[in-house]
């Protein structure tokens, strides 16, 4: 295979670097409120050099959803690939824990709850799709594992245990926490973390 030139590698690199300053806006601002202009000011580059690599806002938020479903899937493979392997439980409260460390650290996209032109470029496009059909299927394995060695409520439908985990990872309650100050990053995604797995009844 041809070395990439020097010219592609310029190309590739402002790529990541755009998408890198959408994440970054779409975590702090969200979708609605982040401009294309803020993201080519932050990069360093003409709005009109930013749309010969995204032709719109939405797709541009979209590669930044498709790169966290990449990062989200490569924990997965560092945490099947442990040996031995951790418990399914023991596997879901990781990702969790991980998709809040994201979040707490600034770089979780924050999306429209409605549908929106967003939703339908995702759901529009076969490379976000293909990872996010992936993911839920290799954590759907580890809840299903889990309830079946009754780790987690077997009567629960898997995809709700699924869709708990997955909401973690946008949880408004950690904003909240942090910005109360009482308490640090790794004590605030403990709590959140108890209160999903085991409940807030008492014990």
């Amino acid at each position: 295979m041809d070395k990439p030139s020097f010219r592609e590698r310029v190309l590739v690199a402002r790529e990541q670097a755009i998408v890198e300053a959408a994440n970054r806006l779409l975590a702090e601002k969200g979708f609605d409120l982040m401009t294309v202009d803020e993201v080519a000011a932050q990069v360093g580059i003409a709005k009109a050099s930013l749309y010969k690599h995204f032709s719109s806002k939405e797709s541009l938020a979209a590669a930044a959803m498709v790169r966290l479903m990449d990062r989200a899937l490569a924990f997965v493979a560092e945490r099947e690939a442990l040996d031995p392997a951790p418990a399914p439980l023991d596997q879901l409260k990781a990702v969790a824990r991980w998709s809040m460390e994201v979040q707490m650290a600034g770089e979780m996209p924050s999306l429209p709850a409605q549908n929106s032109s967003l939703r339908a470029e995702l759901t529009g496009r076969a490379d976000y799709l293909d990872r996010l059909f992936e993911l839920s299927d290799r954590i759907g394995a580890w809840v299903e594992a889990a309830q079946a060695a009754g780790a987690l409520n077997p009567q629960l439908p898997p995809e709700v245990v699924l869709y708990t985990v997955y909401a973690r990872a946008c949880d408004p309650v950690l904003a909240v926490l942090r910005q109360a100050g009482s308490a640090s990053s790794e004590q605030i995604i403990d709590w959140v973390l108890a209160s999903c797995f085991d409940g807030l009844a008492a014990r």
